[in-house]
């Protein structure tokens, strides 16, 4: 050996390298067997051939899979990675894995975040142009995870539905029953997100289940009078489901381009475009629905039948041109602010005795109180909209029971709590709830609005002033009129939202809880991050009406989310311990019965406020434009004086 190889071969022996992991070589076996070192995260097991390793975060980096086997880091904005740093691996073992990784990456230097601070280490990471000279234009970052995991499962359901048939019927039953298995497919997505692929047995032990049936209900003459009114809906619902499925599909380019953030729900956009086609129609698609009842015969179809009708009426009335157009139109619209944003909505014909244990069900109501809810699957044909049943019990349990028909986009599932927002655009909101409110031949009751709050809001809240209470319920808790002509607030009639909970009886007029949007598993390489669980803020006053227009409301509150941090109101413990909240809600109580006019002081302070909140939500600077948020406070205060007017006037 000359002199400088020996100097060459020195220089390797000495130079140890930090390495970030996040993919197969975090395994300590696939580790040993490819670089001759094993790993620990114990400092006493390392050894001669044992290196010492520990969890560590990789900021601006995405992790995904696209060809199901490798994974690969991509450059991604307010993502981060999940892995291990390995210590002083030797330079011959980092050849090693350089031929290992192969000419799909580039060992760069990077800084990780570890518990004991910042470090640099070496990490292989692909760019955009080498995922799209291996992969394709199929590759993107927010989407190959989903949209190859679907492809899988689309190839499991052929496999197993009619196999080796290429016609347009068996095409329609395959898509009929990937509608009924529509939530397992929602839970494998979400739940294998940021985890280790998912291997081909468990895809078919999931998949592998009967389809929903209501051959049960054919023998029950209580279900009769109700069903024909169920498939009606199950066809409007399919017919639903498929124009956004095909936005989805077509339109998906477009659509991506105005998803700020993966914490939100991605069918917000695809799902106001597919209802307002929808809504456009009323004609049409009543003549489609009349015809699937007369030709499916009652007592003989199964669900699946309702289901392939209409998926097959959806492809009749589905225009790309028309899709893309709305689309278009909607997206003009926007209005995106900086907060995560949400909504639920109750739906029930009969008001508050829907979840009245004392109320027997009329005949004129046409779901017998939706009773049937999951006998027809609706809990897996609504899940786009986050349907289900709430019987105010708290209870998430599938068995019948009546309530109210609850929709909220972004919902995930019902049980793990599991959520996203649904935008942070007020315009789209709004146009959700008054979209979801026109699809459903069922007469809307009340909505909770949710605001994501801030990290440094949490455990700092405030009471609300009494004043700035009767201004939100004057903005959005049913002001109705009397038979007197006098006004009163009806969401606070028939104790809607007041509860008896101990000594005490609270008002449910908002309150502070926890959403998560990942579900995960319990090792450490696949630990939720932080922003995964989060604070939201829900308003419960609000009345759910057709003809208003939520949009100003909308903003109203995020301003005085942002500026005023508004606490609990008003739960039992807080009216036990403060005298004065008591007095206040007595006081509250009486106006809502009988409303005077609100101060013009109290009103100038509330709109105030709110106008601060909107000023400052991007970082001391206003997330809107100025001439939108003057709109919203100017509609604001109209409506505001306009009820003082109202409360002025003697009574007849």
């Amino acid at each position: 050996m000359n002199t400088l190889t020996e100097l060459s071969t020195s220089h390797m022996e000495e130079t140890k390298f930090n390495l970030f992991v996040y993919g197969s070589l975090r395994e300590p076996y696939v580790f040993k067997s490819v670089s001759g070192f094993s790993f620990t995260v114990s400092s006493v097991a390392v050894g001669p051939q044992t290196l010492f390793a520990e969890l560590a975060l990789l900021d601006g980096y995405r992790r995904v899979s696209p060809d199901n086997v490798y994974y690969y880091a991509v450059a991604a904005e307010n993502a981060r990675i999940e892995g291990y740093i390995i210590h002083d691996v030797p330079a011959e073992a980092m050849a090693q894995i350089d031929h290992y990784e192969g000419k799909r990456y580039d060992r760069e230097t990077v800084t990780v975040l570890t518990a004991s601070g910042r470090t640099s280490a070496q990490a292989y990471l692909a760019s955009h142009a080498t995922m799209k000279t291996h992969f394709g234009d199929r590759f993107h970052v927010n989407l190959i995870h989903e949209l190859w995991l679907r492809k899988r499962i689309e190839k499991f359901i052929e496999k197993s539905t009619r196999p080796g048939d290429q016609s347009r019927d068996a095409d329609i039953e395959r898509r009929a029953s990937r509608e009924l298995l529509a939530t397992t497919e929602r839970d494998l997505v979400i739940s294998h997100f940021r985890a280790d692929a998912i291997s081909d047995y468990s895809l078919q032990r999931e998949l592998d289940r009967p389809l929903p049936s209501i051959k049960h209900l054919f023998d029950d003459p209580q279900a009769h009078p109700f069903m024909q009114n169920y498939f009606a809906l199950i066809i409007r619902q399919v017919i639903l489901n498929q124009l956004d499925e095909k936005i989805q599909t077509n339109l998906r380019y477009e659509i991506e381009r105005f998803l700020t953030s993966e914490r939100y729900f991605k069918r917000s956009l695809s799902l106001v475009t597919a209802l307002r086609m929808f809504n456009a129609s009323p004609v049409p698609v009543n003549l489609i629905v009349n015809r699937g009842l007369s030709d499916l015969p009652l007592g003989s179809a199964d669900l699946i039948e309702y289901v392939k009708f209409g998926i097959s009426a959806a492809d009749g009335l589905f225009d790309l041109r028309v899709a893309k157009a709305e689309l278009e139109r909607v997206i003009s619209y926007l209005k995106p602010g900086l907060t995560p944003i949400g909504a639920e909505l109750e739906l029930s014909n009969l008001g508050f005795r829907a979840v009245s244990p004392q109320v027997s069900m009329p005949m004129y109501e046409p779901y017998d109180g939706f009773l049937y809810f999951h006998d027809f699957a609706l809990d897996v044909l609504t899940w786009k909209l986050g349907g289900y049943i709430d019987d105010h019990s708290g209870s998430t349990e599938k068995g019948r029971r009546r309530g109210f028909f609850e929709l909220a986009p972004g919902r995930l599932n019902v049980a793990g709590e599991l959520s996203r927002p649904a935008t942070s655009d007020p315009w789209l909101l709004n146009q959700l709830i008054t979209q979801i409110m026109t699809f459903y031949n069922v007469r809307p009751h009340s909505l909770h609005l949710s605001f994501q709050m801030r990290k440094n809001q949490v455990g700092k809240q405030r009471v609300l002033p009494t004043g700035f209470v009767k201004c939100l319920l004057v903005l959005g808790g049913g002001i109705q009129q009397r038979d007197n002509g006098r006004l009163w607030v009806s969401r606070m009639s028939h104790n809607e939202i007041t509860a008896a909970h101990g000594v005490s009886e609270e008002m449910n007029f908002a309150r502070t809880s926890k959403r998560k949007w990942y579900m995960g598993g319990p090792d450490a390489s696949n630990k939720m991050p932080a922003h995964v669980t989060t604070h939201v803020y829900q308003y419960k006053f609000i009345r759910l009406e057709t003809r208003a227009n939520y949009e100003p409301l909308i903003m109203g509150l995020k301003g005085l989310q942002l500026a005023y941090n508004p606490a609990d109101y008003l739960s039992a413990l807080q009216l036990n311990r403060s005298e004065n909240l008591r007095n206040d809600y007595r006081e509250l109580k009486q106006w809502a019965f009988d409303p005077t006019p609100i101060d013009g002081k109290t009103i100038t302070k509330f709109l105030s406020s709110v106008q601060r909140g909107l000023m400052n939500e991007a970082h001391n600077k206003p997330a809107h434009e100025l001439h939108y948020i003057n709109w919203a406070l100017d509609a604001l205060e109209v409506q505001l004086k306009l009820f003082n007017k109202q409360v002025e006037k003697p009574a007849v």
